[in-house]
């Protein structure tokens, strides 16, 4: 229910299926990744402190991205950082997703609503390198 995508030990991506349940809060995310990743679930009448969050000075070298997929199905497919095809998986509605070394790109299999979620702000075409993707008959799909 809980996928790390690795290729030569590198974390691609974590990703939550939609049938993930479990009771507290699980972080999937190792402390040192710019972007942090945790679910969590609590009864009724479950109190969360009121709090600021303070002023820490961070660096931050790459874009990592959340994709919530709201409803319907994508095809993600995963790249090393040479542009080099790895293998694909399929997310479908309740799915999350983070993507955070190598390159990757996307196929939408039934109409889709996703949100997004990364750091900012926004470089424009600073922010990424496209490249040609994978040839359709060299997919593999991994369950």
């Amino acid at each position: 229910m809980i996928e790390n995508v690795l290729h030569n030990n590198e974390l691609l991506a974590i990703i939550v299926s939609h049938r993930f349940s479990e009771a507290g809060i699980h972080f999937f995310t190792p402390d040192d990744l710019s972007q942090q990743l945790a679910y969590m679930r609590h009864p009724a009448g479950k109190e969360i402190a009121p709090h600021v969050h303070n002023p820490v000075p961070r660096q931050v070298h790459y874009t990592q991205e959340v994709l919530f997929i709201r409803r319907g199905k994508v095809r993600v497919d995963f790249y090393d950082e040479e542009r080099n095809y790895l293998k694909s998986r399929v997310l479908e509605g309740g799915d999350t997703i983070l993507l955070a070394t190598g390159g990757h790109g996307f196929e939408v299999l039934e109409d889709l609503e996703m949100l997004e979620v990364k750091q900012g702000p926004y470089a424009g075409d600073q922010d990424k390198t496209r490249f040609e993707a994978v040839d359709k008959k060299q997919l593999r799909v991994e369950k």
